[in-house]
């Protein structure tokens, strides 16, 4: 009877830890879209860091909606996550989300894209203001000052639009360059195509374009070449189909994010919140200008 209620105990005692654990291991992460090769890769990194750790992460895509990225956030606080890891649809209207969160008590770590309001203990991204000022840097270097350039903005609203904006308006002040259209794509290689389109019937001047990310510009690049223009085209991630265009010679460059470390930097972060540990607000992951 004794090795009965010893086995019994421990049996009870195991239940209790691995409960415990499971409870541990829930992490978060709700995407932007998992149509952008970009964001695949982010997640694909934050995979690899939970596996490493030794957590169970969840992840929803929001569609580029920011109503389903609320209620994916909703389903990802019942599911009990103990972190809530969210690259931004839009950095308004995330607030919504993040301040849900807050209310129950779930730290928040915001990926790639800010949130304008709410409380979020750490912010990993790419220095995006720098990254748009080497695009512009890029295109000076290649054609000189004054150069005609046209710009692919991305979704309105969100922090790697304004910043990269900021960062290549910089740019254009510093070398002169005549800015001949600012339309956004919405970061959508089938919008940049379209886009590209409507503005050489009126801006066929353009020497280049700098693209906010690599699906816009390689979106350009094919209206380009169907008008058999030769333009210079820079965008902005350092995707694989953006590095390969690269190193083909069709796309002049790529300011290169490093989205799987974005995501592996996500999980690490998550991981040093639940154990206690202090954590910087902000964490910057390095650029480079990926060219021929």
């Amino acid at each position: 009877m004794k090795k009965l209620t010893t086995v019994a105990s421990a049996l009870i005692m195991s239940l209790a830890v691995s409960g415990s654990a499971l409870a541990k291991e829930t992490l978060a992460l709700a995407v932007s879209t998992l149509d952008n090769p970009f964001f695949v890769s982010l997640k694909d990194g934050a995979q690899k860091e939970a596996d490493k750790l030794g957590y169970n992460l969840v992840v929803l895509d929001s569609q580029n909606d920011p109503a389903k990225e609320l209620a994916n956030v909703e389903d990802l606080l019942v599911r009990g996550a103990k972190v809530l890891l969210i690259n931004p649809t839009d950095s308004e209207a995330v607030a919504n989300a993040v301040m849900r969160a807050n209310k129950q008590g779930v730290p928040v770590i915001t990926l790639d894209r800010g949130a304008a309001k709410g409380e979020v203990v750490s912010h990993i991204a790419s220095d995006n203001v720098a990254g748009g000022k080497l695009a512009g840097d890029f295109i000076a270097e290649k054609l000189g000052k004054e150069a005609k350039v046209i710009q692919l903005e991305g979704i309105a609203g969100t922090s790697a639009a304004r910043e990269r904006g900021e960062g290549f308006a910089q740019a254009v002040e510093a070398n002169g360059f005549a800015l001949l259209a600012s339309q956004p794509a919405d970061f959508d290689r089938t919008k940049g195509l379209n886009v590209m389109e409507n503005l050489l019937a009126s801006q066929s001047a353009v020497q280049a374009v700098f693209a906010q990310n690599d699906e816009m510009a390689l979106g350009a690049l094919r209206a380009l070449q169907a008008a058999k223009k030769e333009v210079l085209v820079v965008g902005f991630d350092g995707t694989d189909d953006a590095v390969r265009a690269v190193e083909a010679g069709k796309l002049g460059a790529t300011i290169a994010q490093q989205p799987e470390k974005i995501g592996e930097l996500g999980v690490a972060t998550a991981d040093r919140v639940l154990k206690g540990e202090p954590v910087e607000v902000m964490i910057p992951v390095p650029l480079k200008v990926v060219s021929k």
